[in-house]
């Protein structure tokens, strides 16, 4: 099981977000049985057969074992990552492309940059999934108050030049090529406290 998965397909994203088949998908964290989830979840063994058939086919859950009663073959699926992600991507191409946005200092950019980057690391994770290798990342997550648009600004500009510094010492035009995405944002006011 992946630790995150990016869904990158419509169909996919359409079948995960069915309310439904997200919490079968909650629930196969766990390897399950249609018997088993039918239980845990109040529906009928058919219903649940009828949507792990479609999230199966989609690649959302996967077979984790195959027990035999007798002449019955039960099968135990498992949700194929711990966590799923709608890539924007899913929905239009151009919202994962901030090349559409001529904006830079726009909401609408932000989004469609922070779309591209859950689309190429989603690649990136699947492929590193794959190999069986690590996906070198480095994330920064922090939380700045500012007194004023002044001082803002002021931090804008400093942050920009020692960006500009540090790319500059370690950039080798043949070294393997890395995304650097800086970002801000206001903290929505239901997360402020």
């Amino acid at each position: 099981m992946q630790d995150i998965e990016v869904i990158e397909s419509v169909d996919a994203a359409a079948a995960a977000l069915d309310p439904v088949r997200a919490r079968l998908l909650g629930e196969l964290t766990v390897p399950a049985s249609a018997a088993g989830l039918a239980a845990r979840v109040g529906i009928t063994r058919q219903k649940v057969n009828y949507h792990l058939k479609a999230l199966e086919a989609h690649g959302l859950v996967e077979l984790s074992e195959e027990r035999r009663h007798g002449g019955i073959t039960e099968r135990v699926l498992q949700a194929s990552a711990a966590r799923y992600v709608v890539s924007p991507a899913a929905v239009t191409a151009s919202a994962a492309d901030p090349d559409a946005t001529a904006d830079r200092r726009s909401a609408g950019y932000l989004v469609a940059l922070a779309g591209r980057v859950v689309r190429e690391v989603g690649t990136l994770a699947r492929r590193a999934g794959t190999s069986g290798k690590r996906l070198p990342t480095l994330t920064i997550d922090t939380r700045i108050g500012f007194r004023s648009a002044a001082d803002r600004a002021a931090f804008a500009d400093d942050l920009t030049a020692a960006v500009l510094d540090l790319a500059a010492r370690y950039h080798h035009d043949d070294g393997e090529p890395y995304r650097l995405v800086v970002a801000a944002h206001p903290v929505p006011e239901e997360e402020s406290s």
